[in-house]
């Protein structure tokens, strides 16, 4: 008896715990703002990479092995999908590459707004059952219609019966969705891999580089499609796209994955809705069309805005080559290949300046004139466009009307360029010895470019250069890293929370708008 008490106090107090687990689990999904989930899973996803790293060996056993604020960086930077480095890509081993993969794809744009839609699904199926047991009085009163005495309103009855099917309607229709933006994420994946792979096979150039740094083809297509799609930046050999700047055709290849899976993303996905509503006839894709902002998913914008922001993305990628091909065609960066080479490699640089940071060019030997035009598109967001009046308006109305419980954390926020400025004045005092004795390299832009990419998740760096040396080091050599290699922990641990803040950086768009510069 007294076995059987035990057994029976221990499985109530399980039933308890579990009881406990799931109300916070509800308690955090369902009724904590989303800003604190997101952080939660990048934290999470960062410190789990940071782990599996230092789990495993680096590629040879005479490696230098990374520092751990080395590790956690380049962990956060996949999460974040910010591909900024402060080791080089070649210290990886395969095992490690295949972790840094699962890193971008699970932190990247199309993945993570996928789970969100899946929690949107979640909450409304709660509300759901939730409204049923609160309204029993009503269904009750529905049995009892034909009593005398009773009164009875047909019309409530029928717009509340309409309500429901809406409400179901439109549960279907993000179920539906979130099908369909997991078969895009395979399905482009899956493409973008394979063309990798056999461009590599055919192309002897391409696949000698390989062999000669001992990567294995696989995991380099696989890698190297997920993070372009994911809008990281990351490549497995330490010159990143430089040495392929000859293979005009792997650019091309990757050119399109860029822009799929960032700033033209919305673009596709209403192509998709649309050729799927062409193929199927449901009515579930004709509604997503039609009512994109009632389905709660940002990435799907109305069809005239999307038209907007792909006349605006093209607008910029050929503004940005025609002053890159002006003013970068005879340079150093450009030299040894030929014209179509230049052509494409400058597509391929440019398209990357918002959000992806893959480098076919050395930065450090373009002018700044072009440093500064590529400042400015990495702190551009990925869907800024250009829209008439009547459609600004009818976008901000929307959005307004989502945002009244906001106000008061709008106000006492500071806007985006304040935070950075913040972030640059933090690094120019914890690299403060650095900028006195190596002034060249440490310069005000190379640190405002290594921020501002940091916070727009891109990876453009101008690394650091052993020849720029003033006092020269008779130690230094150079490395195929990012400029923030040569920082100190502190000044990385404060690019971290700039990687963290420029990907969370959605949820303060409209920070300081109590201020008034008048």
């Amino acid at each position: 008896m007294k076995i059987f008490a035990d057994s029976s106090k221990k499985l109530k107090h399980m039933i308890i715990s579990c009881c406990l687990v799931t109300r916070t689990a509800h308690l955090l999904l369902f009724q904590l703002n989303p800003f604190w989930i997101e952080l939660a899973y990048f934290i999470t996803l960062s410190s789990l990479g940071f782990l599996s790293l230092k789990a495993t060996n680096p590629r040879t056993v005479s490696s230098l092995l990374p520092k751990d604020i080395d590790l956690f960086f380049t962990s956060v930077s996949a999460a974040t999908v910010s591909s900024m480095s402060t080791v080089e890509m070649e210290v990886f081993s395969n095992i490690q590459l295949v972790f840094l993969t699962f890193l971008m794809l699970f932190g990247g744009v199309v993945f993570t707004s996928m789970l969100g839609l899946h929690l949107t699904r979640a909450k409304m199926n709660r509300k759901g059952n939730i409204e049923p047991d609160s309204s029993d009085s009503s269904h009750d009163s529905n049995h009892h219609i034909d009593q005398p005495g009773m009164i009875t309103n047909p019309e409530t009855e029928e717009k509340s019966i309409e309500k429901e099917e809406n409400q179901g309607f439109k549960l279907k229709s993000i179920k539906i969705l979130s099908y369909l933006v997991l078969g895009y994420l395979v399905l482009v994946h899956a493409l973008g891999s394979t063309l990798i792979s056999i461009y590599l096979s055919l192309i002897p150039s391409a696949g000698k580089v390989l062999k000669r740094k001992g990567l294995n083809m696989q995991t380099f297509s696989i890698f190297t499609t997920v993070s372009t799609f994911s809008n990281c930046g990351f490549v497995p050999t330490n010159e990143n796209m430089v040495i392929f700047k000859k293979n005009s055709g792997l650019l091309l290849i990757l050119i399109p994955l860029i822009l799929m899976g960032n700033t033209l993303y919305p673009v596709f996905l209403r192509l998709s809705i649309f050729f799927m509503e062409f193929m199927t006839k449901r009515a579930e894709f004709r509604y997503m069309l039609k009512n994109s902002r009632e389905l709660g998913y940002g990435h799907l914008l109305p069809g005239v805005h999307s038209v907007y922001l792909m006349i605006t993305v093209l607008g910029f990628i050929v503004v940005q080559l025609i002053v890159f091909c002006l003013l970068e065609w005879n340079s150093e960066a450009t030299s040894g290949i030929s014209g179509y080479e230049k052509v494409v490699g400058s597509l391929f640089q440019v398209v990357n300046s918002r959000h992806t940071g893959e480098s076919v060019f050395d930065l450090s030997a373009i002018s700044q004139a072009i440093l500064v035009l590529f400042v400015v598109m990495m702190y551009l967001p990925p869907y800024t466009s250009f829209l008439p009046i009547q459609e600004a308006e009818n976008v901000c109305e929307g959005v307004k009307s989502k945002r009244k419980n906001k106000d008061f954390w709008e106000h006492i926020l500071f806007s985006q360029l304040t935070y950075l400025t913040i972030f640059i004045i933090l690094i120019c005092i914890t690299e403060r010895q650095q900028m006195k004795k190596d002034p060249l390299n440490f310069n005000v832009l190379n640190i405002v470019l290594e921020v501002i990419s940091a916070y727009g998740n891109v990876g453009f760096t101008i690394g650091y250069s052993c020849e720029r040396q003033i006092i020269p080091d008779g130690q230094c050599k150079d490395k195929l890293y990012g400029f923030a290699g040569k920082w100190s922990g502190e000044g990385k641990f404060v690019l971290i929370v700039v990687m963290f803040f420029g990907r969370l950086k959605n949820y303060n768009m409209r920070g300081g708008r109590a201020w008034r510069l008048l």
